[in-house]
């Protein structure tokens, strides 16, 4: 009985281990949660939101009414500048949108909440990465949704089922690709007032680059190659591809570049390997700054 008593026993601990499915749903809640924030951010101030819809209005207005009276056949067989430029601010407006994503985070970087997330027992971090990327995604096809529509009081036709779900496809890949890297800057670049100022180099510069206000037989050689390897102008083209044909298909080659024809289903195909290409080096730089 003694030697019962003085035998050591040793305690094991009970592991509990959490379901996949747990995890998961708990990741959604912390999504949702930091998601409905920035929107109620947006909803308490909504001059962002206002701004993003009212800059590329003013250029498909402005930009749109300079070349009113340009022949109907200037850049394309029977359409109008107008409907030929509506393509391009579309595109052009998912890029800006996206573009600024990265202003939020930095925002709670300098106010110092995102060091409470960070110190918040989350599930995971990359939380904060998702509900940002869908939040910045969502306001982006907001202003997008704006934009098309105004395009129909232009002159612009409308689109039928299968246009639109394609359309909404390179407008969702563009600004996945593009709010992926500003949020990259918002973590490496030292405060807002660098990252302002990196929006404003690179907008511009981009815009006009591109075949957004211009086909590509309009411009010089050099500006035809710096527009060839320019992203967007494959966007604005798919875009205006699927605006000007009714019987669509994704061989048809709709841009021809110095290095060959390019087709509807390579643009897309070209649009995701560079998502993955960005998701895959920004994931390189997010987790050495969040961990």
């Amino acid at each position: 009985m003694t030697s019962m008593m003085t035998q050591q026993i040793e305690l094991k601990p009970i592991l509990r281990f959490q379901k996949p499915h747990l995890y998961s749903n708990f990741l959604v809640q912390e999504i949702q949660a930091l998601t409905t924030r920035l929107f109620l951010q947006v909803w308490r101030r909504p001059a962002t939101l206002m701004a993003g819809i009212i800059q590329p209005l003013l250029w498909l207005i402005l930009f749109g009414g300079l070349f009113y009276n340009a022949p109907v056949n200037l850049f394309t067989i029977n359409t109008s500048y107008n409907c030929f430029l509506s393509s391009g601010i579309i595109i052009f407006t998912s890029f800006t949108g996206a573009l600024n994503s990265g202003l939020p985070l930095m925002f709670d970087r300098e106010f110092g909440f995102l060091n409470r997330l960070l110190t918040a027992p989350l599930i995971s971090r990359t939380s904060i990465i998702l509900s940002s990327a869908t939040f910045m995604t969502c306001l982006s096809l907001i202003q997008v949704i704006f934009i098309v529509t105004a395009s129909l009081f232009m002159g612009n036709s409308p689109l039928n089922n299968d246009s639109a779900i394609i359309l909404g496809l390179i407008i969702l890949l563009v600004t996945v690709g593009v709010t992926i890297l500003s949020l990259a800057l918002s973590f490496t670049l030292p405060g807002h007032i660098e990252l302002l100022a990196l929006i404003l180099v690179i907008n511009l510069p981009f815009l006009f680059s591109s075949t957004a206000l211009a086909p590509l037989y309009f411009m010089p050689p050099w500006l035809q190659l710096i527009a060839s390897l320019n992203p967007l102008s494959y966007a604005i083209e798919g875009t205006r591809y699927l605006y000007s044909s009714i019987h669509w298909n994704f061989a048809e080659s709709i841009i021809k570049v110095s290095w060959g024809d390019v087709c509807l289903g390579q643009i897309i195909a070209l649009l995701v390997i560079l998502d993955i290409i960005a998701a895959y080096l920004v994931s390189k730089i997010l987790k050495a700054k969040l961990n």
